[in-house]
């Protein structure tokens, strides 16, 4: 069977959802998630941001909403961190610890429980970090709706994809959910760009002399360089949270539909990204909620995390959780309730994308960290992304001849085993506690709140925290999981690549289309036998701006051809051009062609 897990997730899901609170039939809010990808909670305007004008579309919509002063993600990096938002559970809980796709689940995602309970599910962006495995159970990838795949920083792109789930959504008669990953400000930022100029401008561009240095990395010439390219990213996936809401907005939907929107984690510099520190996890939380949410409220109290973002979308659609959930559900402090057990947040970091193994445990209160590093031992180096910032080069050229940039480098590259911080005094995590005699009390309090997390979860690193002495302990627990990830890592070097055909489909289009008349395209196909009947997506597409003019869909099998007519030839300009592609979505196409541009004559 190709995907032996599947049968058993839905006939889970089905199980848990037989009795689902709302009956499919009755009316019940979409729900739009829309997320950026790594941007620090205070580089949003409504969240404190020192620069003025980062995010007006995002701070318009914090006065429309809730916003969570106390929210965290449980990871620091991208694919773990998705995951635990929908699946409920912890990384060592759903087994999503680092890049890597885990097949035999037996727990239901968030598109499972969405799909299975009565909703129409659509994603753009992120695809393959949204879910266990791929290709999952969407009802539909936004990624390519104009016939091609959308770069993942353009504005405009955002507002089509939207456009098109909203739209699938209606024509199916289904409340939907949308999950709409805007990439910025991740890597590579604005103004970085191979052989010219940037084409995806945002609408505001921020200047070196202008940005602020959060406290954690030096502020010199190149940091700020560094972070203007940041910050100007930032008002980039702002103008895309813009286009995605426009899109909502133009719908005539929004009254009918909560919104949430946060970031992953934090920015991709040294000491935030793959970090577990303050800054590496608050994340700026809005949820919108037309006639449930007070406009422009803020709660200052409860303490909410990723791993409650799934039980909390299930009872806002009425649907029952299935067993065995990490989070919970904070929907009552969405209708202005209070909600007790929400003093603290538990964090882990497993692995990074590269399979570097350096594990870490962190509880957080309102005011108080703690972070447990059994990796820590003086020799082992930390692998991460941010070691390719100009950011940490300029601090490995500092460290030569200053001292205080040699202690922090120092700290980031092998830290310590333990590590305290006053987070309310000290956000930026700037002074480590742990052997201060006035904290010890705290910082035993904080070790037994993830002693007990850790055995209540069931958390594999456990076997090092019960004894932080046994040194030899915890040696054998780390080379146990290096050994695993160098496994996984053999493992995927020796699976052969799938590779994209040549020979499927081939092209013969007119060669010449006619404004206002019919415009019939020839595609010939040879399918090999085992892969029976596909579908064949064909896109008319304006020869300049490559905007999509019409699409159709049909179904191909064997060896023969096909005659598609597009009929809407009004809009027709100077030129046109015909795409086509074989497979359920672009993005896991077997076969992908393009025409040249086709000469467009005036009509008779």
């Amino acid at each position: 069977m190709r995907f032996p897990c599947r049968l058993r997730i839905a006939a889970f899901v089905c199980a848990v959802l037989v009795c689902c609170r709302a009956s499919l039939s009755e009316e019940r809010p979409n729900i739009l998630f829309i997320s950026v990808d790594d941007m620090s909670c205070d580089s949003v305007g409504a969240f404190g941001c020192e620069l003025a004008d980062t995010t007006p579309h995002i701070d318009r919509l914090a006065t429309q909403g809730l916003r969570f002063e106390y929210a965290h993600m449980q990871v620091g990096n991208c694919m773990p961190c998705r995951n635990v938002m929908f699946s409920g559970r912890y990384p060592h809980n759903n087994r999503v610890e680092g890049f890597y796709q885990v097949k035999d689940v037996k727990y239901p995602s968030l598109a499972d429980l969405m799909k299975a309970g009565g909703y129409f599910t659509g994603i753009r962006g992120k695809v393959s970090h949204s879910s266990p495995y791929l290709p999952f159970t969407w009802d539909l990838v936004l990624d390519n709706v104009t016939g091609e795949k959308a770069h993942p920083k353009n504005i405009e792109s955002y507002y089509q994809s939207t456009t098109a789930g909203i739209a699938a959504s209606v024509k199916a008669k289904k409340p939907f959910c949308l999950l709409i990953n805007v990439s910025d400000p991740h890597k590579p930022f604005y103004g970085v760009v191979r052989g010219g100029r940037d084409p995806n401008k945002p609408s505001r561009v921020f200047t070196a002399d202008e940005v602020p240095v959060p406290k954690f990395i030096p502020a010199t010439p190149a940091v700020r360089s560094e972070l203007a390219q940041y910050y100007s990213s930032v008002r980039r996936a702002d103008d895309c949270v813009g286009a995605v809401l426009k899109a909502l907005d133009e719908s005539g939907l929004a009254e009918r539909t909560v919104v949430f929107f946060l970031s992953d984690h934090g920015m991709p510099l040294p000491f935030a990204k793959t970090q577990l520190y303050h800054h590496s996890t608050r994340t700026p939380w809005i949820v919108r909620w037309p006639q449930v949410t007070q406009p422009d409220s803020i709660d200052k109290r409860h303490m909410i995390s990723g791993v409650d973002l799934l039980p909390t979308l299930l009872d806002i659609a009425g649907l029952d959780h299935p067993k065995n959930l990490d989070g919970h559900s904070f929907e009552p402090l969405l209708r202005g309730q209070s909600q007790g057990g929400r003093e603290l947040v538990f964090k882990e970091y497993n692995e990074n994308a590269g399979g570097g193994r350096h594990p870490m445990r962190s509880v957080q209160s309102r005011r108080f960290g703690y972070i447990y590093n059994p990796w820590s031992d003086g020799e082992r180096v930390f692998k991460t992304a941010t070691t390719g910032t100009a950011t940490y080069r300029e601090m490995k050229r500092l460290a030569a001849t200053d001292k205080n940039v040699a202690k922090r480098l120092e700290l980031f590259d092998h830290r310590v085993r333990e590590e305290f911080y006053d987070y309310e005094n000290d956000p930026d995590a700037l002074h480590n506690l742990i052997d201060d005699p006035q904290h010890q009390a705290e910082i035993a309090k904080m070790r037994g709140e993830l002693l007990r997390w850790m055995k209540r979860t069931g958390d594999h690193a456990l076997v090092t925290f019960e004894d932080r002495a046994d040194e030899a302990r915890i040696q054998k627990y780390m080379e146990g999981v290096e050994k695993a990830s160098a496994a996984r890592r053999a493992n995927r070097r020796k699976r052969p690549k799938q590779r994209r055909q040549t020979n499927l489909i081939s092209l013969a289009p007119g060669a010449r289309a006619t404004a206002d008349k019919p415009f019939a395209v020839t595609i010939r196909h040879r399918l090999p036998e085992k892969l029976g009947e596909q579908l064949l997506h064909v896109t008319l597409k304006q020869g300049d701006t490559q905007q999509r003019i019409e699409r159709q869909v049909v179904k191909i099998s064997g060896e023969g051809k096909v005659v598609v007519t597009f009929k809407k030839t009004a809009q027709l300009k100077k030129s046109v051009r015909v795409a086509a592609f074989v497979g359920k979505d672009y993005a896991g196409n077997l076969q992908h062609i393009n025409s040249q541009p086709i000469a467009v004559a005036e009509p008779n």
